[in-house]
C-alpha cells in the first residue's frame, strides 16, 4: 500500500474515528484503525463490534492495499504535522512509513485481513432528517441517559421515529430511573406509503458519536438514518456510521411524566439556574440536596451541611398555590437547565415526593421529570 493524502484530510478522518475505537484492550486490533487504500481514495474504518464508522477520503492512490495501525498513535503524529501532504507506505511486516517533509515515522502494523468486517447494509430504505433538528433532539435527552446503569436498557436512549403523509417526526427519550428527559420535533417530510412507527433503543455511546458528527456542521446534505431488526444506519456525506441496537424492554416513561394540572411555579430560568449554583456550594455529601420551596409569590432554596454551613436564597416567582417543601439532587436540576434555551420555566408538582415536570414554553415538544428527594 502507497498513497499520499493531505494532512487535514487525513486529520479529519482520523478525529472522527477516536471516539469509536476501543478504549479497554479485549481485543488489541480493536484499538486500531482499519486504513484501505482503493482507486478512488482512502478509507478510514473503526469498529469496537457495537458501533463501526466508515469514511471516504481524498487521496492519490500509488499502490492500493490495506494495514491496521493504531488510531491513537497515527492521529497523535498526524496532529503534530505541519499542513501539506503526507505519505504513508506498508511495507513487509506491515510496518507502516510516514513521511512528511523532513519528518519520517515507522509504526508496528497488523495485517488488514485480520480486522473484524463491518456489517454489510443495504443502502435502500434510509430517511433523510434536519441535521440541526436532529442535534438537538440529542442534545436535549443524552444528558438523562444510564451511564453504566445495572439496568442494561437504561444506558441507551429510545428513539420513535413516526413517519405519516404530513410529517416524518423523531422522539428520542432517556432516563436513569432519576430524571427523564422527552423531546420529540419534525425532522422530515411527508412519507410514503402507509404510516409506521419505528422504535428502537440505541446505546448512548452511539448518540455521542452521532452528536459529534452533527456538531461538525457541513452544508452538503442533510444526514439519513435507517434501522434493521438489529442495526441504526447513520450516514453524512461519505460517511457510514453503524450501531448494534440495544435488546430489552424500554420502561413505560409516560407513566411517570405528570398530568398538566398540579401546583405549577414559574421562574426566570437564568436566575434559578445561577442560584441553584451558588447554593449547592454548601449542600453536603453527594447527593447534592437542596432543599426548594414553592410560595406564592417566590421561591426559596436552602442546603446545608454539618461541616461547612448553609446557604438561602429567595426567587421572585409566580405561584398561587399552598405552600410546597421538597427537595433535589441539584445536579440533575442544573443539567435540565442547561439543555434548555427559554426565557422562563414551569416546575409543576402535586406532593412532596411526587415527579416534577420541567418545561418550557419556547419548546412545546420537550418535558424534562426530575424525581425529589426526602431532606
Amino acid at each position: 500500500m502507497k498513497v499520499r493524502i493531505g494532512r487535514d484530510e487525513l486529520l479529519t478522518g482520523l478525529q472522527r474515528v477516536q471516539g469509536v475505537v476501543e478504549k479497554r484492550n479485549t481485543m488489541p486490533i480493536l484499538s486500531n484503525i482499519l486504513l484501505e487504500v482503493k482507486q478512488d481514495g482512502a478509507e478510514i474504518v473503526a469498529t469496537d463490534l457495537e458501533i463501526g464508522m466508515r469514511g471516504l477520503y481524498k487521496a492519490t492512490v500509488m499502490q492500493p492495499g490495506g494495514v491496521t495501525v493504531s488510531a491513537r498513535k497515527l492521529y497523535e503524529i498526524i496532529k503534530e504535522l505541519p499542513a501539506g501532504e503526507i505519505e504513508l507506505t506498508s511495507g513487509e511486516n506491515n510496518w507502516t512509513t510516514i513521511s512528511a517533509g523532513k519528518s519520517q515515522f515507522k509504526i508496528v502494523g497488523l495485517p488488514s485481513a485480520e480486522y473484524p468486517a463491518l456489517p454489510t447494509i443495504d443502502r435502500e430504505g434510509l430517511i433523510p432528517l434536519s441535521g440541526t433538528g436532529l442535534l438537538e433532539l440529542i442534545r436535549k435527552t443524552l444528558f438523562a441517559a444510564g451511564d453504566n446503569d445495572a439496568r442494561y436498557i437504561l444506558n441507551g436512549l429510545l428513539v420513535t421515529l413516526i413517519i405519516t403523509d404530513k410529517k416524518t417526526a423523531l422522539r428520542l427519550v432517556g432516563t436513569d430511573g432519576h430524571r427523564l428527559a422527552v423531546a420529540e420535533q419534525e425532522v422530515g417530510k411527508a412519507g410514503k406509503g402507509s404510516p409506521q412507527e419505528i422504535k428502537a433503543i440505541i446505546p448512548k455511546k452511539a448518540a455521542q458519536e452521532i452528536r459529534r458528527l452533527l456538531e461538525e456542521g457541513g452544508s452538503d446534505g442533510e444526514p439519513l438514518i435507517g434501522f434493521t431488526k438489529n442495526l441504526m444506519i447513520f450516514r453524512k456525506s461519505g460517511l457510514l456510521m453503524t450501531s448494534r441496537l440495544m435488546e430489552g424492554n424500554y420502561p413505560n416513561y409516560q407513566q411517570v411524566i405528570p398530568k398538566e394540572g398540579g401546583k405549577k411555579i414559574t421562574v426566570n430560568r437564568a436566575e434559578l439556574e445561577s442560584a441553584l449554583r451558588r447554593v449547592s456550594v454548601l449542600s453536603k455529601d453527594k447527593a447534592n440536596a437542596v432543599k426548594v420551596t414553592f410560595a406564592p409569590g417566590g421561591m426559596t432554596l436552602f442546603s446545608s451541611s454539618p461541616d461547612y454551613g448553609e446557604a438561602t436564597e429567595e426567587l421572585a416567582a409566580t405561584y398561587d398555590g399552598e405552600a410546597l417543601n421538597t427537595g433535589f439532587n441539584a445536579r440533575y436540576l442544573l443539567d435540565v437547565f442547561s439543555v434548555m434555551d427559554g426565557e422562563t420555566i414551569s416546575l409543576q408538582m402535586d406532593t412532596p415526593l411526587s415527579p416534577c415536570l420541567i418545561q418550557e414554553t419556547e419548546s412545546p415538544g420537550f418535558k424534562c421529570v426530575v424525581m425529589p428527594i426526602k431532606i
